[in-house]
């Protein structure tokens, strides 16, 4: 499959004209790309155990199977919106587009573990070239700055919609299916891009771009790569001398990118990312923001999805179904910040966002093994209302803190902090969750001498529980599921709270951020004073 690049292209719009139709076709259009990947994150979560049992991948691999996507992802993006600057914006995304509909299909009949860990970091590579190209268009498309935060809150709703299609459409699908049309799905959304991008997306790119600096796209992915690789290893096996390895190597690759791209300008060169972006305590903000939003959506997709199914043991598509009214929760709170955002301030919106998605995770810690499928449904329209609230604004304010020719690169930034919240989301309360879960289960007399020589499923995680009750007598069975959906339980109030106080730690330090108001000769809406609104370097919200 490959994309046919037209020579023409629809012209950008002109700064400080309002947006037309083509304007909000376009819009349709990269709409399409982030709700792709969305459904590809939450569909694969309800598949893992379909998978597990036609591919039978060890324990590492199917772990692998799942983080090796956000891992390329992350390591990836900031080089891929310094790609898309250079050599142009749709050019990249319909590069991508075509490698994640085709690696799609490779994916769908993978024979093995590791084809299929092959396949999803193939997904990785082509999804970072999708998330900048998409932000970095619809900023220059958007050149007005109230239609701008009007059109992120209708393409952020694509992740909700995607959050909340992947469990929906997988249970369907695995009802009926096998395993492999959950990546079928991605095909037609390429294929609906590959043709109507080339008709409504306007190309953009740098007027004069330079050389590039291979050196600097080594140097973050040299970051990037061991820094969410050193997460997962703490995350998998505790602090152990590889993870300080990666740490290492990390720190001092970001030194050395740092270093880089405060000393490019001086010699007349463009630097992969613009430092001066994160001088502006807003922008520092929005990126945290970002991080803990993605933080709190993985968080809550990881335990609740083994919760409603392993514990109150509901079918895949009855505990998607749960989980809906959160993401039209984010939809709804998304499409209301752009309204809010005319009159409260950045200082107030997003920490209100993280407080709101804090009291979601706090209401997770009464859940037990009875009935929480209410409590459950309550929290996550609190997260999804606080993320929807949040991510609004912060990715408004990091788009608007960019030149427009920088759009690709800023775009990176912001979607670079949505990977490591995602990486920590899991690693983070993941690793609570299974420590808890060890420390709390209890085998009963006789089950632990069906265990396997050697190994322990039961003591490691709930559904290796379920997979070794199967094969006990029903008294040792039903004693064995007990306790382990009690440990689980257990795990998840543990978890929550843990959640609970990181997000409220994110607020709080959002708010001190930001706590000063907009110095001497800046204009009410942020920019230099007398600057005219919706030029093309809008500067970031003001806070009041």
């Amino acid at each position: 499959m490959t994309a046919a690049l037209p020579t023409r292209s629809p012209a950008p719009p002109t700064p400080g004209t309002r947006a037309g139709l083509r304007e909000w076709l376009a819009l349709a259009v990269l709409f399409l790309p982030t709700l792709l990947v969305a459904v590809d994150n939450t569909v694969l979560g309800f598949a893992l155990p379909a998978i597990s049992r036609a591919l039978r991948p060890e324990a590492t691999t199917l772990l692998w199977i799942v983080d090796v996507y956000p891992l390329v992802l992350a390591g990836l993006l900031v080089a891929m919106g310094g790609l898309g600057d250079r050599i142009g914006r749709r050019r990249l995304l319909l590069t991508g587009i075509t490698g994640f509909g085709a690696v799609s299909l490779l994916a769908a009949f993978a024979t093995d573990g590791a084809h299929l860990v092959a396949a999803r970091a193939a997904l990785g590579l082509f999804g970072a070239m999708l998330m900048p190209s998409v932000l970095a268009i619809l900023r220059t498309v958007f050149v007005d700055r109230t239609r701008r935060r009007l059109a992120l809150a209708i393409w952020a709703t694509a992740f909700a919609a995607g959050a909340a299609l992947g469990p929906i459409v997988g249970g369907l699908l695995l009802e009926h299916f096998w395993w492999g049309s959950v990546f079928l799905v991605n095909v037609p959304v390429a294929v609906l891009v590959l043709v109507a991008g080339p008709l409504v997306l306007p190309e953009s790119r740098m007027a004069d771009p330079g050389r590039p600096d291979l050196a600097g796209v080594a140097l973050s992915m040299l970051a990037a790569v061991p820094a969410v690789l050193a997460i997962h290893t703490v995350g998998e096996h505790g602090f152990t001398a590889a993870a300080a390895v990666e740490a290492v190597v990390a720190a001092a690759a970001g030194a050395l990118f740092v270093r880089r791209c405060r000393r490019l300008p001086g010699r007349g060169r463009r630097p992969l990312i613009d430092l001066d972006l994160f001088a502006s305590p807003v922008v520092r903000a929005a990126v945290l923001a970002n991080a803990a939003t993605m933080f709190a959506q993985t968080g809550l997709l990881f335990f609740a999805a083994q919760y409603l199914q392993l514990v109150l043991g509901r079918s895949p598509l009855a505990a998607g179904l749960v989980l809906v009214p959160g993401m039209i929760a984010t939809i709804l709170a998304g499409l209301g910040a752009a309204a809010l955002a005319r009159r409260i301030p950045m200082r107030v919106l997003v920490p209100a966002g993280l407080s709101l998605a804090a009291a979601g995770y706090a209401s997770c810690t009464g859940l037990d093994v009875g009935s929480g499928t209410a409590l459950l449904l309550v929290a996550a329209i609190l997260i999804g209302a606080g993320i929807g609230l949040s991510e609004t604004i912060t990715n408004d304010a990091i788009l608007a803190a960019a030149p427009v020719e920088r759009a690709g690169s800023a775009s990176a930034v912001g979607e670079t902090a949505y990977e490591l919240g995602a990486v920590l989301g899991t690693a983070v309360l993941g690793s609570v969750l299974s420590a808890v879960y060890r420390a709390a289960v209890e085998l009963p007399a006789g089950a632990g001498a069906e265990l396997p020589p050697g190994d322990e499923p039961a003591r490691q995680t709930l559904g290796g529980a379920v997979d070794v009750a199967a094969g006990l007598p029903g008294p040792a069975a039903d004693a064995l599921l007990g306790s382990a959906r009690q440990a689980f339980a257990l795990g998840v109030d543990v978890t929550a709270g843990v959640g609970a106080a990181t997000l409220l730690l994110v607020a709080l330090t959002v708010v001190l951020g930001l706590r000063r108001r907009a110095g001497p000769g800046r204009s009410a809406r942020g920019g230099p004073a007398g600057a005219p609104a919706g030029r093309a370097h809008d500067r970031p919200t003001p806070v009041r």
